[in-house]
């Protein structure tokens, strides 16, 4: 390789190595090729990290659904048993009505007078 020579003193001029044009795409090349691999694996984990987050997220958001679905088939359950409730104690209440208007009928103390009728 000639180094150029400085034509007023005649000396030599240093040139660095990083100027010179093929050297410096050889080594940013290997610097290219290696960058993307980094990139890669970079955005590779960043984007495993994000699944497993996501995934994290649907697996408790299914818990939590799962949950609210055996809270409302608990719920509703008790909802035909209070319904089931409320129709048996309706009936037992007609039978004692019925019962307690039987007694008072039956019963010369309950017995409705008509005092309009026992004056005339």
């Amino acid at each position: 390789m000639d180094l150029p020579v400085d034509e007023e003193d005649g000396t030599f001029t240093n040139i660095s190595l990083a100027d010179d044009p093929d050297r410096r795409s050889g080594r940013l090349s290997s610097k290219a090729e290696r960058a993307p691999s980094t990139m890669m694996n970079a955005d590779m984990d960043a984007v495993e990290a994000e699944n497993q987050v996501e995934l994290e997220e649907k697996t408790r958001l299914i818990n939590q659904v799962l949950e609210l679905q055996h809270t409302l088939e608990d719920l509703s359950a008790r909802v035909d048993a209070v319904k089931e409730e409320n129709l048996k104690l309706k009936s037992e209440n007609q039978v004692l009505g019925q019962y307690i208007e039987n007694l008072m009928s039956a019963s010369s103390v309950f017995q409705t007078t008509d005092t309009k009728s026992k004056r005339k």
